[in-house]
C-alpha cells in the first residue's frame, strides 16, 4: 500500500474521494466513507509541497462529487433543448469546481500544519476545522451549492445527532476526526486514537438511545399526497384534468376533523391568485376546518406597447395556503433559486451565446424574501399553528430554512424530485432530515414521485412513500422539540467548534514544544 502510494498518490487521491461518495444515500457505506478521508489525510500528511497538497485535495473532491452527484445527468433527460448525453458533461463540470473546496480545506492543513509544525493529533483537528471552513464556503459562494455535505453520513450511526449541538458543517468534522482515529490506531498510537475515539462514541450512543418525541394523541391530522406524475407529463395539457382527478382522489374525502394537506411544489398548473374558479375547484375537495398547502406559480406581468398589451415579466415558484371558502390565507416564495434551472444568472451575456435552453420558460424566477413563518389559522377545534416553508432545493441549507424571530411548529418541504433519478431523492431526504436535527422541528415532505415523507423533530422517518408509487401518508402532526442550541444561534455554532478544533491544536503543539 505504501508503495502504491508513493507510486500514484493522485490516481489514489481521485480513487479514495470516488469511493468516498458511497457513504451517501443510497449506498449508505459510511465505513467505507470514513476509511477514504483516513487515506485522504495520509497523502496530505505526505504532500511534498503545496501543489501537491492542493491537487491531491482536489482530485478526492473530483472523484467524490462525481459518483455522489451522479444523478444530475438524469434531469438532461427532460431537456429537449439541450443534448441529453450533456448531463454527463454537466456532472463532471460541476465536480471540477466544487472539487476546489476539499483543495482548498487540505492546502489550508497543509499549509498551516508545515508552517507551524502542526503533526499527529493536531494535524488532525487542523484539518477538520479547514473542513468546516470549506463546507461553509461551499454552501455559500456564488449563491451555494450544499448538496451532500459530508455529515450526512453519520445519519445511519445516530452521531448525526451532533448536529443540535454543531451543524451540518460540524459534522463534517467529525468524519475527519473519525477517519484520523482509524489512522492513529493503524499507527499503534491508541491513547491519542481513543481520545478521539471515545467522544464519537458517546455521541453515536446518545443519538441511538434518545428517545423520539411523542405525538398528542389530539394533534392535528396530516395527509401528504404523492400523486406519481413524472416530469415527462407534467406540464402536459391533455393530461391536466387526468392529473387533477388523481390529485383529488388521492386527497380523499372530507371526515369530520379538520386535515392539513399537503401537495407538491408546483402541484397545479393554476395562477391561484388570479383564477378564483380554480380555488374553488380545491376548496371543493375540503372540508370545513381543513387548509389546502399546494405549490403553484405567482407571475408579473408588464404592459408593452401603446394598446395596452402585456407580456410576462416574471414569476415566483410558490406555496399557497388555501382555505374550505376558496381564500389564499398565505404565500410563500421561494428564496433561494436554483441557478440554471430557475434563472439564468447574466441573463445579458448568456441568452445571446444560447445557454437561454438551460432554462425552461421564457422568463426567470424571482427569489422571494427568504425564510418565514406563516400563520394556519385555528378552525374546529385545532390550534393556531406557524408552519415554516422550504421549497425543494432550499432545504439543504443549513442555517437558513427557519425564521428565527417566528419560530415555527414545523417545516413542510414541497418539492419536485421527479427530476433526479433514482439517487437524488433519497439524498434530498438524508437533508431534510439534518434540518429536522439541527432546529428540532418536524419536516413535512410532498413530492409528486417520491420520496414523500413525514420526518420527526430527531430527523426519524415516520412514514414515507417509495419513489413512483402513487399513495397518501395520514398521520397526526410530530411534535417540535425545544430550540436546539444550533436553532438558537445558527452558523456560529460549527464556527464555534473551528476555534475549539484550532485551538485544542495549538495546545497540543505548545504542549510538545
Amino acid at each position: 500500500m505504501n508503495a502504491l502510494l508513493a507510486r500514484h498518490p493522485r490516481l489514489a487521491a481521485l480513487l479514495a474521494g470516488f469511493l468516498s461518495a458511497t457513504g451517501f444515500e443510497p449506498l449508505k457505506l459510511w465505513p467505507v466513507t470514513i476509511g477514504c478521508f483516513a487515506l485522504l489525510i495520509l497523502l496530505i500528511e505526505r504532500a511534498p509541497d503545496r501543489r501537491a497538497a492542493v491537487l491531491r485535495g482536489w482530485l478526492f473532491g473530483v472523484g467524490h462529487f462525481t459518483l455522489g452527484l451522479n444523478w444530475i445527468a438524469h434531469a438532461f433527460t427532460y431537456q429537449d433543448a439541450m443534448p441529453h448525453w450533456f448531463g454527463y458533461g454537466a456532472v463532471i463540470l460541476l465536480s471540477l469546481y466544487l472539487a476546489v473546496y476539499p483543495g482548498l480545506a487540505t492546502l489550508g492543513a497543509w499549509w498551516a500544519g508545515r508552517r507551524f509544525a502542526f503533526t499527529g493529533p493536531a494535524f488532525l483537528l487542523l484539518f477538520a476545522g479547514c473542513w468546516i471552513a470549506s463546507e461553509y464556503a461551499r454552501a455559500t459562494i456564488f449563491t451555494g451549492f450544499a448538496w451532500n455535505p459530508l455529515g450526512v453520513t453519520l445519519l445511519p450511526t445516530g452521531a448525526a445527532i451532533a448536529a443540535t449541538l454543531i451543524g451540518t458543517y460540524g459534522l463534517g468534522a467529525l468524519v475527519l476526526l473519525a477517519a484520523g482515529a482509524c489512522l492513529l490506531a493503524v499507527r499503534r498510537q491508541y491513547q491519542p486514537a481513543t481520545a478521539i475515539a471515545v467522544p464519537l462514541v458517546a455521541l453515536a450512543l446518545w443519538g441511538q438511545l434518545s428517545p423520539a418525541p411523542t405525538t398528542p394523541a389530539g394533534a392535528p391530522l396530516i395527509r401528504v399526497v404523492q400523486p406519481n406524475i413524472g416530469q415527462d407529463e407534467k406540464y402536459s395539457a391533455e393530461l391536466e384534468q387526468a392529473h387533477f382527478r388523481t390529485l383529488a382522489t388521492l386527497t380523499g374525502k372530507p371526515r369530520p376533523a379538520p386535515r392539513l394537506i399537503f401537495w407538491p411544489e408546483a402541484a397545479i398548473p393554476a395562477y391561484l391568485d388570479m383564477e378564483p374558479e380554480w380555488r374553488w375547484r380545491l376548496a371543493d375537495l375540503m372540508g370545513p376546518g381543513d387548509l389546502l398547502m399546494t405549490g403553484a406559480t405567482k407571475v408579473y406581468f408588464k404592459d408593452k406597447g401603446p394598446y395596452g398589451t402585456t407580456e410576462l415579466a416574471g414569476a415566483n415558484n410558490s406555496l399557497f395556503v388555501v382555505t374550505p371558502d376558496a381564500q389564499l390565507a398565505a404565500r410563500y416564495d421561494k428564496a433561494h433559486l436554483v441557478p440554471y434551472g430557475e434563472y439564468l444568472p447574466m441573463r445579458s451575456i448568456l441568452q445571446p451565446i444560447g445557454l437561454s435552453r438551460l432554462v425552461p420558460g421564457d422568463v426567470d424566477f424571482w427569489p422571494g424574501p427568504g425564510p418565514q413563518s406563516l400563520s394556519l389559522p385555528a378552525t374546529l377545534g385545532r390550534p393556531a399553528l406557524k408552519m415554516g416553508v422550504q421549497i425543494c432545493y432550499e432545504i439543504i441549507f443549513s442555517g437558513q430554512v427557519v425564521d428565527r424571530a417566528h419560530r415555527p411548529d414545523f417545516l413542510f418541504n414541497p418539492s419536485n424530485d421527479a427530476w433526479f433519478g433514482s439517487w437524488g431523492p433519497v439524498q434530498h431526504l438524508a437533508q431534510a432530515r439534518l434540518r429536522a436535527l439541527e432546529e428540532g422541528l418536524p419536516i413535512i415532505r410532498a413530492t409528486p414521485t417520491g420520496v414523500s415523507a413525514i420526518v420527526d423533530a430527531r430527523g426519524h422517518v415516520l412514514h414515507s412513500l417509495s419513489s413512483h408509487r402513487a399513495g397518501y401518508l395520514d398521520s397526526r402532526l410530530p411534535s417540535p422539540l425545544p430550540a436546539t442550541l444550533f436553532a438558537r444561534i445558527g452558523n456560529w455554532a460549527p464556527f464555534a467548534f473551528l476555534i475549539l478544533l484550532i485551538g485544542t491544536a495549538i495546545a497540543l503543539r505548545k504542549g510538545k514544544s
